[in-house]
C-alpha cells in the first residue's frame, strides 16, 4: 500500500487496515517458520506497510 493511498483514508479505515495487516503479518511469519515462503520479501513489505499505517494513524490522531 502506497503512502498516497494511506493519506486518503480516514483514521477508522487506517485502524481497520492496520488490524488486518498485523493479522496477515503474524500468519505469514508462522507459515514461513513452518515451511519457507515462496517470496519471503512479502514479509518485509508487509512490515513496512504496518509502519506506514502506524505513522499515518499517529499524525491523524494529533
Amino acid at each position: 500500500m502506497k503512502k498516497a493511498e494511506i493519506k486518503n483514508l480516514s483514521a477508522e479505515d487506517i485502524q481497520a487496515k492496520l488490524t488486518e495487516a498485523k493479522a496477515e503479518f503474524n500468519k505469514m511469519k508462522l507459515a514461513h517458520k513452518i515451511s519457507p515462503l515462496e517470496n519471503p520479501i512479502q514479509i518485509k513489505d508487509l512490515r513496512k506497510t504496518i509502519a506506514r499505517l502506524n505513522t499515518e494513524l499517529t499524525t491523524k490522531q494529533q
